[in-house]
């Protein structure tokens, strides 16, 4: 007996446990993946070998089960009865698929009068130490070998801006400033890691450092509660993403491929809340 999406269905707790989405929002996905899935079957001048997997479903399931758990394939391929190397296959023709029709894209059209506000933090993702430049991936500040992205949001939560990867090493406004500007009318709600950017870009919003000889003032205090709460947000929105194991534990795989995953996990991010 091995997994399939019809029997697991039928318990949407469950399901949500295992995969990070609800029965809804996954029927959601499907649909969207399925066109340009059928498109590329009927491209197919023959079958190939079979992949083991019964539907389009379950493919799907096994993808999101790896995003929200992150086991191995030798694991995932036991789960479903077919062998780990068609996990592989299967997760390097699926995943563009459906980061075609996830991803966030890149909006010009974003003005002043869409958004009066962009939140915007960097996250970091434990890696394996590599074999080669390990002084770039390594981060001073967790103390081992990582990886950053950054992630911009509106102020009504949808993500609307996800970087390149970095090494550990690479400071928060060094990313910043290699990433596309935002809209130049926005309100720009930053830490004091983008300390600097207020030189480069209109209305940004820092808090403010004290020191023992100038500690804060009340009012430099209050400042920076209300920039607190505006900014609790998007680190939400960072914790929502690492539901999905793959980004909260050790990223074993190619770094290559980690700008791809976090673009697919924001989108489903947004579809989760309606956007």
């Amino acid at each position: 007996m091995s997994l399939s999406y019809q029997s697991i269905a039928k318990h949407p707790k469950c399901f949500q446990k295992l995969t990070g989405l609800s029965v809804q929002e996954f029927a959601e996905m499907v649909d969207k993946v399925r066109p340009a899935y059928l498109k590329r079957e009927d491209k197919k001048k023959a079958s190939g070998r079979p992949s083991g997997f019964a539907s389009l479903e379950d493919k799907l399931l096994c993808m999101m089960m790896y995003y929200r758990t992150y086991i191995t394939h030798t694991f995932l391929g036991y789960l479903f009865n077919v062998h780990n190397a068609n996990v592989c296959r299967m997760f390097k023709v699926l995943e563009s698929m459906v980061a075609k029709v996830t991803h966030i894209k890149k909006d010009r059209t974003l003005t002043q009068d869409k958004v009066m506000a962009i939140l915007a933090d960097v996250t970091e993702v434990s890696t394996q130490r590599p074999k080669k430049k390990q002084k770039d991936k390594y981060s001073g500040k967790k103390k081992r070998h990582t990886l950053k992205s950054e992630l911009g949001m509106r102020e009504d939560g949808k993500i609307i801006h996800v970087s390149k990867v970095y090494g550990g090493r690479t400071h928060d406004f060094t990313i910043r400033k290699n990433e596309r500007p935002f809209c130049r009318d926005s309100v720009k709600v930053v830490d004091s890691g983008f300390q600097g950017l207020q030189k480069r870009e209109q209305n940004v919003w820092l808090p403010f450092k004290g020191t023992k000889k100038k500690p804060l003032t009340k009012e430099q205090k209050a400042h920076n509660k209300a920039l607190a709460q505006l900014r609790i947000r998007i680190e939400n929105k960072i914790g929502e993403m690492k539901v999905f194991k793959m980004l909260s534990e050790r990223y074993r795989n190619f770094q290559k491929k980690l700008h791809m995953r976090f673009n697919i996990i924001a989108g489903l991010v947004n579809m989760k809340h309606g956007f």
